[in-house]
């Protein structure tokens, strides 16, 4: 008792900062508690981490922006190729529909069509095409996978009554970092897996009870735990909204719900952000 009102004494002991401006002789003093000064310099660095990662989230908004650019003005050359090319075809049919050298010849002349008709200028066009489709082909790929890897939506319909983070234990009675959120359900409720991906683990695992966990690529992993019946195996390939189990109350559990978990390179993040669509 006597060391908590010491520490309470220390927390509330004032703290004088002393400004000197350069214009003035006469200094500005001001008496914080210590408790003041560290929850100033804690909201500091909080702040300071949020405008990086939302400079973060911008910066890739705008590289994808500029990217999708460059390639609908690609599209626009292509279309203009395209039209090249076909109009090269009907000058090479119209020339042939004459039969004879001399006539085809008299015709390139009199029509123009050898300035029109150069095929080598149309084979580097063509080449160019077709690097530039497979470019954006392959971009295009690279996005949708990374979408389809990334969770998205409720994994059950229901209630939540665990949030992420520092909680106490509803059986263990201790303060424990909770790295789910737990979802209220009826028992026998559908769960549904979040994202693309393949199971990685189905079986009992302790206090999770009955738990699946895919992994979806791009660092992804999710976790469902406290499931009344596993209806997928290792090994097996998950669709976002396939029916991957049952919601139970199995391990350690006061009633039945689903324990969801979404982890990105080793690290859990909060769910929270999956469901409502931040990632």
């Amino acid at each position: 008792m006597y060391k908590a009102k010491r520490f309470l004494k220390r927390l509330f002991t004032p703290v004088t900062i002393m400004l000197i401006p350069h214009d003035s002789k006469r200094t500005l003093n001001i008496r914080l508690p210590s408790i003041g000064v560290v929850m100033s310099v804690m909201l500091w660095l909080i702040g300071s981490v949020y405008i990086v990662s939302i400079a973060v989230s911008t910066a890739q908004y705008y590289d994808m922006k500029n990217k999708l650019n460059l390639y609908t003005d690609q599209f626009i050359e292509l279309n203009a190729t395209i039209a090249a090319i076909k109009k090269a075809e009907a000058e090479f049919k119209r020339l042939l529909s004459f039969g004879s050298k001399e006539r085809i010849l008299e015709n390139v002349d009199a029509k123009g069509g050898a300035d029109s008709l150069d095929i080598n200028i149309l084979k580097e066009q063509v080449r160019n095409t077709v690097a530039t489709v497979k470019e954006i082909s392959e971009f295009l790929n690279e996005q949708k996978d990374i979408f389809m890897a990334t969770p998205r939506g409720w994994p059950v319909q229901g209630r939540i009554t665990s949030k992420f983070g520092n909680r106490m234990h509803p059986v263990h009675g201790r303060q424990e970092f909770h790295s789910a959120i737990d979802i209220a359900a009826p028992a026998g409720t559908p769960i549904m897996a979040t994202a693309d991906g393949v199971v990685s683990f189905s079986g009992w695992q302790g206090g999770y009870g009955n738990i699946i966990v895919i992994e979806h690529g791009f660092g992804y992993r999710t976790l469902y735990a406290h499931n009344k019946k596993n209806i997928v195996r290792v090994g097996q390939r998950i669709k976002r909204g396939d029916i991957i189990a049952h919601v139970g109350a199995t391990g350690t559990a006061t009633g039945p719900h689903i324990s969801y978990e979404v982890w990105r390179h080793g690290k859990p993040i909060n769910p929270i952000d999956f469901i409502k669509g931040k990632s």
